[in-house]
């Protein structure tokens, strides 16, 4: 192994555990949220503006991070993005207002941006080849959502039921996270952008319409994800009545492979290109959000016996099922979405993975929200599914019109296997 590899191994590793934990503090309402939810009181839709609120600040700072990671250097911004969550995660365990937990949420939810930061950080240190690859791995560590499901309930048991022991470790946990970062990653100053581009000459490429387009993918396979991990815990308490520890465990079958798999998003993009992969994601979100969509639902059929009584509904481990594969797909669309910005940007990863990254970051936001809002009007906690539903269409539908209309011959209705080729850039 050369140095060259073995330094962007190091990188690639410690920026992932670096990502993890910072997912993994961003997720903390997930589940620290059901006794703060049952301690203040709160109806669904005041419970889904506090889960979500971190997801806000940590989507809003998303641009600026990835400008700032293209001219300064991922190294630097990731280290001083993690320094600046420890103090507001700490002092969360001292919120007893709702007004606390929202305005202190909004700076735990920095820890959110690191996302924009590491994905041009460590693409940058692997060939164009490996970039999906690489990128995947990293964003892997989205299975810090899982982590928060797996150690949170064990720390709440372990505190007598008291929610405000998971802050404090959280806080611990950042900070040595943060000191083992910068112990074991690099700086390659050729990686920076020339500190002569104004931000205006890095925002350019904004103009392209295939950027607006890969957002509103990534508010579907992101967002979508974000949201789900945020709400499942709670879904499953209260749907099938499940204790918080079980519905936790239940709820990581959903958030581990939607953030452990991503690496193997990257290599089907680099193998059969972000197009294919992204559009078979969406097709299979469309079939599993159809039947989750469904309400637990009794009904009386009329028969020539008298009548008889139905009932049609998803058992847990049919919907634990189908949440699997949502959470593959979700992983596998995750990375194949930047699979295309490396391909088409490869000079401008973090302001565009930046911006992408912000409208995934947003789709988590509102998602959450729009549940809650959407199970107090209708008393149906399906949904939730019934709006994914309707995001993954426009997606499908966009896609088919938006490649269609870009295909080089009137015979060639379907793209190739990748969308970078320069024919296609020049008639954007």
């Amino acid at each position: 192994m050369s140095s060259q590899t073995r330094t962007a191994t190091t990188v690639l590793t410690s920026s992932t555990l670096a990502f993890t934990i910072c997912f993994a503090v961003w997720m903390m309402f997930a589940v620290i949220g059901i006794p703060i939810k049952k301690q203040l009181g709160l109806n669904e839709t005041e419970f889904g503006l506090l889960a979500a609120m971190p997801v806000l600040t940590g989507s809003l700072i998303r641009v600026p991070l990835g400008i700032w990671t293209d001219r300064f250097g991922g190294r630097i911004v990731f280290f001083l993005l993690m320094l600046s969550t420890v103090a507001p995660i700490w002092l969360m365990s001292y919120a007893t207002e709702y007004w606390h937990f929202l305005a202190i949420g909004c700076f735990v939810g920095l820890a959110g941006g690191s996302f924009s930061v590491g994905t041009p950080y460590v693409a940058r240190w692997f060939p164009k080849s490996r970039q999906g690859l690489a990128m995947g791995i990293f964003g892997a560590g989205n299975s810090g959502s899982a982590l928060t499901k797996f150690v949170a309930p064990a720390l709440i048991a372990s505190a007598a039921g008291s929610w405000t022991i998971v802050p404090q470790v959280y806080s611990i946990a950042m900070l040595i996270t943060a000191v083992l970062f910068w112990i074991f990653s690099s700086t390659n100053p050729a990686h920076n952008i020339s500190s002569g581009a104004t931000f205006s000459q890095q925002l350019v490429m904004l103009k392209n319409p295939r950027v607006w387009r890969y957002c509103q993918y990534y508010s579907v396979v992101f967002g979508g994800y974000v949201a789900l991990a945020l709400w499942m815990t709670k879904y499953y308490v209260g749907e099938y009545g499940f204790d918080m520890q079980k519905a936790a465990l239940l709820a990581a079958v959903f958030s581990l492979p939607g953030g452990v798999l991503r690496a193997l998003g990257g290599w089907v993009s680099d193998r059969y290109g972000a197009y294919h992969t992204t559009w078979w994601v969406m097709w299979v979100c469309w079939v599993a959000f159809f039947l989750l969509s469904y309400p637990q639902t009794n009904f009386t059929v009329m028969t020539v016996n008298g009548p008889r009584d139905f009932f049609i509904g998803l058992t847990p481990t049919i919907f634990t099922t189908l949440l699997f594969i949502v959470g593959i797909a979700m992983a596998i669309g995750k990375a194949s979405v930047f699979k295309f910005i490396s391909d088409e940007f490869p000079d401008n990863i973090g302001a565009v993975s930046g911006v992408v990254g912000l409208a995934g970051g947003l789709g988590g936001f509102v998602l959450p929200i729009m549940f809650g809002a959407m199970v107090d009007l209708t008393g149906v906690r399906s949904s939730s599914f019934m709006l994914l539903y309707g995001t993954v269409c426009v997606s499908l539908v966009w896609m088919h019109f938006s490649f269609r209309k870009e295909s080089v011959g009137p015979t060639d209705l379907a793209p190739p296997k990748t969308r970078s080729a320069p024919a296609l850039l020049l008639h954007s």
